[in-house]
């Protein structure tokens, strides 16, 4: 019966496609955003990392005092700490001083700060190669006898303009030999620095007389993961090493990581406020054609509730109705929205430079049909009620 009135039934119609393309372009606008923010974050700040430092000893009045035994902190604690849920990468670190020499070349005799660490560093920190490239996953694990030299490091052993040499050729760390096989761009710390794969560190470092605590950092996968993160690598370390308790601390910036979040959150309800207008506007459309149907079909309801219609078979009719109304609208206006999404996020790429892109999930069609669905019923049960509790001899007279 919707084809008695196409004019009216287009335009109902078009009120819940405009709902719906704009639900589905700002969830896919809203998608994308969040998923730009997150990267920035990622990139810019260190919300998600949880930092994780085993104390050799105590401070008391301002003053340090070591303890006899300092607590040991190996590789497959990073690597246990890495494996529990919501973290995405691990990192490790320990620092002392090397006298480093140039193999074969004399007068090269030079003070570096050597770093023991995991290849995730690179990644994590965003260092960047002059020349060569950074040592592996692979070659971090096994605690093969390569370092990553930074510019400074390799200007003071092969002059300025040279660093390009050092790649491939040996250096002496503490009469170690390791292969150089990157140069960095960006400095890794102030002064001459070797990273070295964190297994072959105490190779390369000079003998210290008191044990070296490495420290421990993890990523967590998402800012809304911080907080639980931290607690589990609390409850790791009170089952797995109860010698570190009070010995041990976890910090993060907890603070700034729940403004984040609820940052993201807020921008989403907001987002969802804007697109609940839409589709408010589109049923309201659904609801007025649908009474105007009830009172032009009033002959029509009253023949067949006077033939055996129950009431159940007329409301589900013109339900049956709205639903065809919004799911016809919802179908063009996924497509429209989605247009709409990949036009906007062209058009701010290309103002703005930021690489950001419209984000598409099933959940976005699933809210679309499901809303869809939901503003048919809801707008259209009243229309439906109204035309079911009608009698036949009400009915009959009306017409």
């Amino acid at each position: 019966m919707l084809r008695v009135n196409p004019m009216r039934t287009i335009l109902s119609t078009l009120g819940v496609i405009m709902g719906v393309a704009a639900l589905v372009a700002v969830l896919a606008l809203g998608d994308g955003m969040e998923d730009f923010a997150r990267r920035s974050i990622e990139e810019t700040t260190s919300l998600q990392a949880i930092a994780v430092q085993v104390q050799g000893g105590r401070t008391v009045d301002g003053v340090f005092i070591p303890d006899s035994v300092v607590p040991r902190v190996t590789m497959d604690d990073a690597l246990a700490i890495g494996r529990l849920p919501g973290v995405r990468e691990m990192m490790m670190m320990v620092e002392g001083p090397a006298i480093v020499t140039r193999t074969g070349v004399a007068g090269t005799e030079r003070a570096t700060n050597v770093v023991g660490t995991l290849a995730s560093t690179w990644r994590r920190e965003g260092m960047r190669l002059q020349h060569g490239r950074f040592f592996t996953d692979a070659e971090a694990a096994a605690g093969a006898r390569v370092t990553v030299i930074n510019r400074r490091l390799a200007t003071a052993l092969a002059g300025a303009g040279a660093e390009r040499s050092l790649v491939g050729d040996t250096l002496q760390l503490q009469g170690a030999p390791f292969v150089v096989v990157g140069v960095l761009e960006s400095e890794l710390a102030p002064g001459p620095v070797a990273a070295v794969p964190f297994a072959a560190a105490s190779a390369a470092m000079a003998p210290a007389t008191r044990a070296r605590v490495p420290q421990l950092a993890a990523v967590a996968a998402r800012v809304e993961d911080v907080i639980p993160v931290k607690a589990a690598i609390e409850r790791w370390a009170a089952t797995t090493h109860p010698e570190w308790r009070g010995r041990m601390t976890v910090r993060t910036q907890e603070t700034r990581a729940k403004q984040v979040e609820q940052g993201i959150l807020v921008f989403k309800l907001f987002m969802g406020a804007l697109t609940g207008v839409s589709l408010l506007v589109g049923g309201i459309g659904i609801m007025n054609v649908l009474l105007a149907s009830v009172t032009e079909r009033m002959r029509e309801i009253g023949i067949r509730k006077a033939t055996g219609a129950r009431r159940r078979d007329i409301l589900v009719q013109f339900l049956a109705e709205s639903v065809a109304i919004t799911g016809a609208g919802s179908a063009l206006g996924v497509v429209l929205g989605l247009s709409g999404a990949l036009a906007a996020t062209a058009i701010m790429r290309q103002m703005s430079k930021a690489q950001i892109y419209a984000g598409f999930s099933w959940s976005t069609f699933a809210v679309a049909a499901l809303s869809s669905v939901v503003v048919g019923l809801a707008f259209g049960t009243y229309p439906a009620l109204r035309a079911a509790r009608l009698s036949p001899v009400e009915a009959m007279q009306r017409e």
